[in-house]
C-alpha cells in the first residue's frame, strides 16, 4: 500500500470517526463525565455504571490525540475526563482509584484492580505530556509509589492483581468474568509495563528506573514461554502456571510495547534481548493466528483454536505489532501482515452506519449482534492509539 494513502486513511479514520464518535456519542450531559455504556444501536443506558478502565481510556486518547494534532475539541475531552476522574474516581481517604462508580459518581466497586490504576498513570503521564498538567504528574507519581508499596512482590517480583479499597490483600482478584481468579497475571503486567513507560519519558527517577527494568525482565523470565513464545496467562504467587490459553491480541500487542519499554528504558542490553523476542513473538502470532481475510483471531490452546471471533482491539494491535515487526527485521512479510489487518479493519471492523468500530465479527465477517459500542471495557484506546501510532510510524520512515 501506498504510504501517503495508508496515513490519509488513518488520519481520516482517527479523525472522522473514532474521535468524533466519542465526541458526539459518548458525554453524560446529565451526570457528569461519560456515559457508561452504549449497546450497537446507539441505545444509551443512562444508568450504567462508569468503569476507571474506560474513563482513563478517555483521557490517555484525547490527550495523545491533542498532543499529536493539537485541538481545542480535543483537550475538552481530556480535560473532562481528568476532572471526573478526581472528582468521583480517587479515593481522598485511602488513594487510588476505585473500580467502578455509579452513574451519579458514587462508588459502586471500591477495590483497588491494579490493572485499573495502571491506566489511570498511562493517562496522567500522557495529560502531563499533552497539557504541561503539574498535578496530573504529581498524581501518577503517588499511584506509582502506592502500587510499589501494596502491590509489589518482593519475594517472587511482580505485582498482584488486586487489593481492597485500604490497599489490603482480597480474594478478589480477577479483572472480569472471562479472567481467573488468581494472584499475578500477565494483562495486569503488560499495562504496568504501559504505565510505568509513559511515566519514565516525563519523570527520569532511578526507582522507576529499576521498577521498569525489573517489570522487563519479569516479563522475559515468567510471562513470556520461551518455547512457544506466546504470554502464558496466570499465575500464582511464585510464577506456577495456571493457564495454557493463547491471547493472540496480547501476544502482537505485547511485542511492540516491549520494545517501547525497552527503547525508553534505553539500556542496550536489555533492548537487544527484547528486540529478539519481540520478532519471535511476532513470528508466532504470524504463522498461528492469522486467517486468511488478514484478521487474527481471539484465542487458542495448544489444542487449537478456542475463539474463532475477531474482536476489535486485536486487529488494531496487529496493525502496530506486525508493523512494529517489519521495522526491525524489514521482513516483507511483516508489512504486508500490517497492511491486511488495515484492511480488515476496514473492510469488516469499521461501523459505516453507526459510527466507531464493532465489537467484533464472527467467523463469516458478520458483526456480533449483542455486544456494545460504548461500554467498561469498550473504549478509544486501542483504535485510538493504533491510528495515533501507525502515523508517527509512517511518519518516521
Amino acid at each position: 500500500m501506498n504510504k501517503q494513502q495508508w496515513k490519509e486513511e488513518l488520519q481520516q479514520e482517527l479523525n472522522d470517526n473514532i474521535l468524533k464518535f466519542w465526541i458526539d456519542n459518548s458525554i453524560d450531559s446529565e451526570h457528569g463525565g461519560f456515559i457508561g455504556e452504549i449497546d450497537q444501536q446507539l441505545q444509551v443506558d443512562s444508568k450504567a455504571d462508569k468503569g476507571l478502565v474506560l474513563n482513563s481510556r478517555i483521557l490517555w486518547t484525547f490527550a495523545s490525540a491533542h498532543r499529536l494534532h493539537p485541538s481545542p475539541k480535543y483537550l475538552e475531552m481530556a480535560e473532562r475526563a481528568y476532572d471526573y476522574l478526581l472528582n468521583h474516581f480517587l479515593d481522598r481517604e485511602h488513594g487510588g482509584l476505585f473500580w467502578m462508580v455509579d452513574y451519579l459518581g458514587r462508588p459502586s466497586q471500591d477495590k483497588k484492580q491494579v490493572y485499573g490504576q495502571a491506566f489511570m498513570i498511562y493517562a496522567l503521564a500522557e495529560y502531563y505530556r499533552a497539557a504541561g498538567n503539574q498535578e496530573a504528574l504529581d498524581l501518577a507519581i503517588e499511584l506509582y509509589h502506592l502500587l510499589e508499596k501494596y502491590s509489589y512482590d518482593p519475594i517472587h517480583k511482580g505485582y498482584v492483581e488486586a487489593l481492597s479499597r485500604t490497599w489490603e490483600q482480597t480474594g478478589n482478584l480477577s479483572l472480569s468474568d472471562k479472567d481467573l481468579n488468581e494472584k499475578k497475571s500477565m494483562n495486569t503486567h503488560l499495562h504496568v509495563l504501559e504505565a510505568y513507560t509513559n511515566l519514565y519519558r516525563v519523570w527520569k527517577s532511578p526507582e522507576l528506573k529499576h521498577s521498569l527494568n525489573e517489570l522487563i525482565e519479569v516479563t522475559l523470565d515468567h510471562i513470556i514461554d520461551s518455547e512457544s513464545s506466546h504470554f502464558l496467562l496466570f499465575f500464582d504467587e511464585a510464577w506456577d502456571v495456571k493457564s495454557h490459553h493463547i491471547s493472540y491480541g496480547h501476544d502482537i500487542e505485547g511485542s511492540w510495547l516491549l520494545v517501547e519499554a525497552a527503547e525508553v528504558l534505553d539500556d542496550p542490553g536489555v533492548l537487544k534481548r527484547v528486540i529478539q523476542t519481540a520478532i519471535a513473538m511476532a513470528e508466532a502470532v504470524h504463522a498461528e493466528g492469522i486467517d486468511r481475510d488478514g484478521g487474527i483471531w481471539n484465542e487458542a490452546d495448544p489444542s487449537g483454536l478456542t475463539d474463532t471471533n475477531k474482536d476489535w482491539w486485536p486487529q488494531a494491535e496487529a496493525m502496530v505489532g506486525f508493523y512494529n515487526a517489519y521495522q526491525m527485521t524489514r521482513d516483507e512479510k511483516f508489512e504486508e501482515a500490517a497492511v491486511n489487518s488495515w484492511k480488515f479493519i476496514q473492510n469488516y471492523i469499521v461501523d459505516r452506519n453507526g459510527g466507531e468500530w464493532y465489537w467484533g465479527v464472527d467467523q463469516s465477517g458478520t458483526p456480533l449482534p449483542n455486544e456494545p459500542k460504548v461500554s467498561p471495557w469498550k473504549c478509544p484506546y486501542h483504535n485510538g492509539r493504533a491510528c495515533l501510532e501507525m502515523l508517527e510510524r509512517l511518519d518516521r520512515q
